[in-house]
């Protein structure tokens, strides 16, 4: 499927809602969507449209959307990609995104565009997720699996310019990238862990991208028709909105490649994040945990929301929809990983995502 901007805007919309307040800011999305189509045709290819047999590698940014200091440019994506197809011998035959945001939903569109090669429809997770291993297809779990990583960004004006090919153990490369990320001033263009897409059935979000275009369609016919914008996208969610308060208290800080922080409401509600939201509470009592999805929409525009764009004194909507109501990625199946995300946010999270056994 040749995309259209009318495609890649809803695309976009849908994953800034799908990015939880992660997966990177919309308006550098919409930027490198309008790009894509600038320089090439960028394509979606179904999964089931898909040779089995050819290599895929994920796309992806890793870094700290807040980072003060972060610099890619559009060609840092292109390189990445180069590096991986050129460790493969030139046999790259697709790209599927890490997952979804405002940023992470346009990962992949120039890689197809300038090299050829189709997003296939089947990407690591239907949402933004805090740890890379989260979008690695859980190929962590293979003890054998090797993996080939590469990242590029940086300024070099600043002396901060990376780029790296590494390979190895998939948990040592993906800490690797986490700490290039950092050198390189907050993020990088990363592209990482070739498979065979006959893998991607049993391990990726098929057919993520198609309900995030949908998601979006829904969300901008909302906008444009004056309806209740945050309401239409709770039920095509299936979800809720859980309020509509202002901003008491923000506190974010970067450290170690991640934004972290906290969010205080006017009505008592509190939402802690690791660039994505992961809990939400009300006077200390759990409503929602990471992955459910977690969203936030400005209460005037009703633009979707990355953590790192709240302030205090603004007026904020709260979505949020079961994790049930997701099509989540075999890396979001470790208890390991939510483990980590505990020990960073302080926040209790293995007993609500895996209470049913």
């Amino acid at each position: 499927m040749k995309c259209e901007w009318e495609t890649l805007e809803a695309l976009l919309y849908g994953g800034a809602i799908m990015g939880g307040g992660g997966g990177g800011p919309l308006e550098e999305g919409l930027k490198l969507a309008r790009l894509a189509l600038e320089m090439g045709s960028p394509q979606i290819l179904s999964l089931t449209d898909a040779d089995p047999d050819m290599w895929v590698v994920t796309v992806s940014a890793v870094g700290a959307p807040a980072a003060d200091q972060q610099y890619t440019k559009p060609i840092d994506y292109v390189r990445a990609v180069q590096k991986v197809s050129d460790r493969l011998n030139g046999g790259l035959g697709g790209i599927i995104q890490n997952e979804m945001g405002g940023l992470a939903s346009a990962n992949g569109l120039i890689q197809s565009a300038v090299m050829g090669l189709p997003v296939i429809d089947a990407p690591c997770n239907h949402r933004a997720h805090p740890l890379a291993l989260m979008g690695s297809l859980g190929l962590h779990k293979i003890s054998n699996y090797w993996s080939i990583q590469a990242a590029c960004g940086g300024n070099p004006v600043q002396g901060r310019r990376i780029e790296l090919l590494v390979e190895g153990d998939i948990n040592r490369c993906s800490s690797m990238i986490r700490e290039a990320s950092i050198q390189a001033g907050g993020l990088v263009a990363v592209a990482r862990n070739p498979v065979r897409a006959s893998e991607l059935k049993a391990r990726a979000s098929v057919g993520a991208l198609q309900d995030t275009i949908e998601l979006g369609k829904k969300y901008l016919d909302a906008v444009q028709t004056g309806a209740a914008v945050e309401q239409a996208v709770a039920e095509h969610l299936g979800g809720e909105v859980v309020t509509r308060a202002r901003v008491v208290h923000f506190e974010l800080t970067t450290q170690g490649g991640f934004d972290l922080g906290r969010v205080a409401l006017s009505d008592g509600h509190e939402l802690v994040f690791m660039n994505e939201y992961i809990v939400l509470e009300i006077h200390g009592q759990r409503l929602y945990t990471f992955p459910d999805l977690i969203a936030t929409m400005d209460g005037r525009t009703h633009q979707p929301l990355q953590t790192a764009d709240l302030a205090e004194g603004q007026e904020i909507c709260v979505l949020a929809t079961g994790k049930d109501r997701l099509k989540l990625g075999e890396g979001m199946r470790d208890p390991e990983l939510y483990r980590q995300v505990e020990r960073v946010t302080g926040k209790t999270i293995l007993p609500f995502v895996f209470a049913e056994g």
